[in-house]
């Protein structure tokens, strides 16, 4: 164990190293020449859906003829993404720093950044000017660096206060916190807000609905995405663009790596890959597939050295909604596996699944992908979630080359 993940067990160590945060990021800042002002900025933060909303607020402005960057855990770039490697959604100050300059000296009008609480809490955005700023939701997460749910969203309240303007999810109980922070907003939803989806319709390859006299189609399904797709039409909205231009916008964007993915390699069952990894996110995307009549089996694990109170939930979660449950291994780091896994098996049988039976361990994660391909039939789902797009898996000796995406289509084709 490194001297940094030892010290990263103090109690005080969070807030002990804000100071140094705060020089790094004048320091990268400075060396940069302040990148972020040349760039009008657009930023997106929430617990779920901020990079499928970043995803689309990109490809609105870019297919509308405005040169935008993106930056998100998934990948950065303008028009020629490049894979972000490092399991981090909002990079270190100097990297960040570096990347916009980048991004700035290519021409680009915008750009699109998806911000975390750990960005704000350390100072990784000083200095950049946030013209619109994005709320998707908030739920139970990173409890682990932020210690309460109230600080979770006080960090994340920084970006409100910075921002000129401010788009929040009317449908979540912590909009009405950020309402008081933002200098000026307007509010979206399905129930609730003053922008509205209405006539809304659900279905395995995309959402449909209205919002005045527009009809916004998504090619990415979920009711998640009626809300991502909202923040998205109306960062448009704002910035001048016809309703037309939303409309292809949104409609064009086929897909965002690692979020509802579905893996067809001609297998008579369906397979979908996403990064869902809160309580809320998995409900959701259960919620997503509600209509299916075949048996669910769900693979899933958790990272180690994060809030490990999510374990028995997330294991309760997927019991609820599975038929089958495999819990495997995600990022375990320094932690053990097998510890990890017992907070999931917990919960998993509480809801009454029966280890060995309904609810399998299998602490390899290509391993317990076959498994969960060998028991699906035909007309069956089976849900791989927790690491969505990432290029490799953490284990206590280092990274090692993973793909969820890849490891579904090598198996699958075994299956033939």
């Amino acid at each position: 164990m490194s001297i940094k993940t030892t010290l990263e067990k103090l109690p005080f160590y969070n807030s002990a190293v804000l100071p140094y945060h705060y020089a790094q990021s004048v320091a990268a800042g400075t060396k940069n020449h302040w990148p972020g002002k040349k760039l009008r900025v657009i930023g997106v933060t929430g617990t779920n859906g901020k990079t499928t909303t970043c995803f689309m607020i990109w490809h609105l402005l870019n297919s509308a003829g405005f040169k935008t960057g993106l930056m998100t855990t998934v990948a950065w770039g303008v028009k020629d993404l490049e894979p972000e490697l490092g399991h981090m959604t909002t990079v270190d100050s100097i990297t960040l720093n570096r990347r916009i300059k980048k991004i700035a000296d290519s021409g680009a009008e915008f750009l699109v950044l998806e911000v975390t609480s750990h960005a704000l809490a350390e100072y990784r955005t000083l200095g950049i000017p946030f013209e619109i700023a994005v709320f998707t939701n908030l739920t139970h997460e990173h409890l682990d660096y932020h210690k309460t749910f109230a600080r979770y969203r006080d960090a994340k309240g920084k970006l409100f206060k910075k921002a000129t303007f401010s788009i929040l999810n009317a449908d979540d109980p912590s909009t009405k916190y950020y309402q008081n922070l933002s200098r000026e907003y307007i509010t979206y939803g399905i129930k609730n807000g003053e922008n509205r989806a209405s006539d809304v319709k659900l279905g395995v390859s995309g959402v449909k609905y209205s919002y005045g006299d527009m009809k916004i189609e998504t090619s990415i399904p979920g009711e998640f995405n009626v809300y991502n797709s909202l923040a998205a039409v109306l960062v448009g909205k704002k910035l001048g663009l016809t309703d037309k231009q939303i409309e292809t916008g949104i409609k064009t964007l086929k897909s965002v790596e690692g979020r509802m993915n579905i893996i067809d390699e001609g297998q008579p069952f369906t397979v979908i890959v996403d990064y869902a990894h809160t309580p809320d996110a998995i409900e959701k995307v259960f919620d997503s597939i509600k209509s299916h009549q075949g048996k669910v089996i769900s693979v899933h694990g958790g990272a180690g050295r994060r809030d490990s109170s999510t374990r028995p939930i997330r294991g309760a979660i997927l019991a609820k909604y599975s038929d089958i449950v495999i819990i495997t291994e995600d990022d375990s780091r320094d932690e053990s596996p097998e510890s990890i896994a017992a907070g999931f098996i917990k919960g998993a049988e509480k809801e009454g699944k029966v280890l060995g039976k309904t609810l399998i361990k299998d602490l390899n994660r290509e391993s317990a992908i076959k498994t969960a391909f060998n028991l699906a039939k035909k007309g069956d789902i089976v849900l791989i979630l927790g690491k969505g797009h990432e290029k490799t898996i953490l284990r206590a000796d280092g990274p090692h080359d993973f793909e969820d995406i890849k490891i579904a289509k090598k198996l699958l084709r075994t299956l033939k």
